[in-house]
């Protein structure tokens, strides 16, 4: 059995893979993947460019929207060198040490991206259930504060898994699941035993797949009752509307979130290509979706566009 450790001085190479059963058509799957990335890198840089440049949504609001834009941002560019190069040259060999950093800011976008959705729902519940406060509540320092805790809590949790996969040794084979590296998919492939591995992981999942939805579920249950005991049927109607960006941002994500964790877990011996459909649309959508769903939902931003369009066609 072929054995090898990360500190050898033979690099250890993992194996990409494409679409299962497609890998004739791989050329003109990039198209749509090609598109969908096109999407997400112009829809997230025109809401951060919106937003920096108009003073009027320099609001807590849209600041935690410009730390979701940035997360989507980072989530695309870390798979999209990957995945556009086994689609468009068939390039599948990827190094340990060029593997390991993407798999790190792959997972660590990912948290982030659920603790920016847990600092929105609690953006939300201030501004609808203690208006008056809002804006002594969520100064910039404080809401500076929030977005280095999210940086220092993705970090410490998506670090030690790194460490923890670089002093254990790889045999057998190097083919991995996906056209881009996820932590669970290359610890299948180690000959030594994973538990402390397995346990860590089993620990996030909780704490942040698990603590953050539930979390984000307490906080409408609160803004829920607050407007359904306080308001009339019109102010809660435009209470509920305010938060529906967010709720649907919250779907996009935890929904392809849970399924890969899910399949992972307990559907080991699924098809391939349900676990390759699961994991694109789990890293590939959210990005996608966000900027569309702020866009058409959050007038302030869509005025702000067309304000922006509009000038651009009288120049």
């Amino acid at each position: 059995m072929f054995r090898v450790t990360n500190n050898t001085q033979d690099p250890f190479h993992f194996i990409l893979t494409g679409i299962p059963g497609f890998e004739a058509s791989h050329i003109w799957i990039s198209i749509p993947f090609c598109c969908l990335y096109t999407i997400s890198i112009v829809g997230n840089t025109t809401i951060l460019t919106v937003i920096h440049t108009e003073t009027s949504l320099h609001q807590p609001m849209y600041l935690f929207l410009s730390m979701l834009a940035l997360t989507d941002l980072g989530l695309t560019l870390t798979t999209l060198p990957t995945v556009m190069q086994l689609l468009w040259f068939n390039i599948r060999e990827i190094s340990f040490e060029a593997c390991s950093p993407q798999f790190f800011f792959l997972h660590g976008f990912s948290f982030m991206e659920s603790s920016v959705l847990l600092a929105m729902s609690f953006d939300r519940y201030v501004a609808i259930c203690r208006p008056l406060h809002y804006t002594s509540i969520l100064t910039n320092e404080v809401i500076g504060k929030i977005g280095l805790a999210v940086i220092c809590r993705c970090v410490l949790a998506a670090l030690p898994s790194l460490f923890l996969l670089k002093c254990l040794p790889f045999c057998g084979s190097h083919l991995l699941s996906h056209s881009y590296c996820l932590h669970q998919d290359m610890i299948r492939l180690v000959c030594a035993d994973i538990r402390v591995n397995s346990w860590y992981g089993f620990a996030l999942i909780l704490l942040i797949i698990g603590m953050d939805p539930l979390l984000i579920v307490l906080s409408y249950t609160l803004i829920l009752t607050s407007v359904l005991t306080t308001a009339s049927w019109t102010e809660r109607f435009r209470a509920l509307s305010n938060c529906l960006s967010h709720i649907l941002a919250v779907l996009v994500l935890y929904l392809p979130m849970v399924s890969l964790s899910m399949t992972h877990r307990f559907a080991q011996h699924a098809s391939p290509l349900v676990h390759v459909v699961i994991a694109n649309i789990y890293l590939v959508v959210p990005p996608v979706m966000n900027p569309i769903i702020y866009s058409v939902k959050t007038k302030q931003i869509r005025q702000v566009i067309f304000h922006f369009l509009s000038q651009r066609k009288v120049h």
